[in-house]
């Protein structure tokens, strides 16, 4: 089985008060432990929260080595179990209309969006595989729209034949609007678990109480991927303590296997 975890961890703000990174870091790293995915998409986070978490999670490896990192950008990254995956290549894509320049913007984005991928070998699984994890802008619809156009045609070139495609990311719209739309059909094989499982439809953003900030039950955070991989299982992580969440995000978890 593999089990892949997606969840925006929200950047270290101070203004966040008693929601600080610092007050909730071990809280959200002992959940994924719990949890225990082989692969991790986070969203949100600079590199030296980023680095604190890998230092948590002595299990994984933070896939960072084709990356100069920008100190004032944020990076959606990928963790996986060290002792399960070989690395055969990573590199990120930055959603503009020059995605291989570091750091670049289009569309209107609020802020510089991308994707980080890997190309990984599954030695339990014996499967060759890539996973790509996102973060789109919070702005606009339209925004959105260009820029999943930009990582449906990237990711048809990094790609390789007969590699199944796992894809996670924080989306910041709804799986039944036009972004998803534009996934259907340029990368046309990736599937849903939410939906061939039937779900009912939950929000995936709260404001560290919990609550859907807007009675939408919109879930923007997704984990979607390609055969020969098969759902068991999808879910999302809502555990607080007494009252206090790990991020102002639950945690989204699919379970899946060869099928």
């Amino acid at each position: 089985m593999l089990c892949v975890m997606s969840t925006n961890i929200r950047f270290a703000n101070p203004h966040d008060g008693e929601n600080d990174w610092v007050h909730r870091k071990t809280f959200l790293t002992d959940l994924i432990k719990r949890e225990n995915p082989a692969l991790l998409g986070t969203q949100e986070g600079r590199e030296p929260q980023l680095r604190e978490m890998a230092e948590l999670l002595s299990e994984y490896h933070l896939v960072d080595q084709h990356r100069d990192w920008i100190t004032e950008r944020m990076y959606p990254c990928i963790f996986i179990k060290k002792e399960r995956f070989e690395v055969k290549g990573s590199g990120d894509i930055w959603l503009s209309e020059t995605p291989d320049i570091p750091g670049s913007k289009s569309f209107d984005s609020a802020f510089p969006r991308l994707c980080t991928y890997a190309h990984l070998y599954d030695k339990e699984l014996d499967l060759d595989l890539t996973y790509a994890n996102c973060h789109l802008d919070h702005m606009e619809e339209s925004t959105r729209i260009e820029q999943a156009k930009v990582l449906c045609r990237e990711i048809k070139k990094i790609k390789k034949e007969g590699q199944p495609l796992i894809l996670s990311g924080d989306f910041n719209t709804s799986p039944k609007g036009p972004v998803r739309k534009i996934f259907e059909s340029e990368v046309c094989h990736l599937q849903d678990p939410w939906f061939l499982l039937n779900k009912e439809e939950e929000t995936s953003f709260h404001k560290f109480d919990g609550v859907d900030p807007d009675g939408s039950k919109t879930r923007i955070d997704w984990i979607l991927h390609e055969a020969p991989l098969k759902h068991q299982d999808i879910y999302l992580v809502k555990d607080h303590k007494e009252g206090r969440y790990p991020s102002d995000h639950f945690f989204v978890v699919s379970h899946l296997i060869k099928g």
